[in-house]
């Protein structure tokens, strides 16, 4: 099995200016998270088309910028 690994580089975050943690675990979150949501919001697509696309997003919008930016390395 391959783990992905993100890297940010040009953040002033911290003195190396580059950030691997951070993304990658955020990249794992939003996998874990997309998931569950992404079915779960297709299925409130069908009668509610903007809430299904608010869950939908939920992962990209949320869980990845929360967890990515919460670990500064």
């Amino acid at each position: 099995m391959h783990m992905p690994v993100c890297i940010e580089c040009g953040t002033r975050s911290n003195p190396c200016r580059c950030r691997v943690v951070g993304p990658t675990l955020g990249f794992v979150a939003f996998a874990v998270s997309a998931v569950i949501e992404w079915p779960v919001g297709a299925v409130v697509y069908v009668f509610k088309h903007m809430k299904g696309r608010r869950i939908m997003a939920h992962p990209a919008t949320v869980v990845y910028p929360k967890v990515a930016n919460s670990i500064p390395i």
